[in-house]
């Protein structure tokens, strides 16, 4: 995300990176609509990184691509407040969705705990011990 944030700045209000896949929110600046430059950026500085972990062996495909992450990704143009929320909340429940966490507060990999720490959701959103609070589209 440095090295993306480096080279192509953006805002990313909402984030959860899972074992096969990532879940990001992202807000552009201004004319500028260059997501797939900036997941590009992520992506290739990451398996670069693993490269250079003695502890990693990483595999190529046909194509000489890292069996890594996923070669596509799907983009989603946010319509309204409501929509952005619904986005936010999906990508905080997905590591409870795939069963990686009995609460969402367990996973460390997420933008939820910045949220947390902003007053804007409760630890114990979507598990624990008081009922979830999901916002409308979920």
């Amino acid at each position: 995300m440095r090295y993306m944030q480096q080279r192509k700045p953006c805002r990313v209000p909402a984030i959860v990176l899972l074992p096969d896949h990532v879940h990001m929110l992202m807000t552009l600046p201004e004319g500028d609509a260059d997501y797939s430059s900036r997941i590009r950026l992520c992506k290739s500085s990451f398996v670069s990184a693993l490269r250079m972990r003695a502890d990693v062996c990483i595999k190529l495909n046909a194509k000489g691509e890292a069996n890594v992450w996923q070669r596509r990704f799907w983009e989603h143009l946010i319509r309204d407040e409501q929509d952005f929320a619904a986005h936010v909340d999906y990508i905080h429940i997905n590591p409870l969705k795939h069963g990686l966490v009995e609460r969402v507060d367990d996973w460390i990999f997420s933008s939820f705990h910045r949220y947390v720490r902003a007053g804007l959701l409760p630890a114990h959103w979507a598990g624990g011990a008081e009922p979830a609070v999901i916002h409308a589209g979920e």
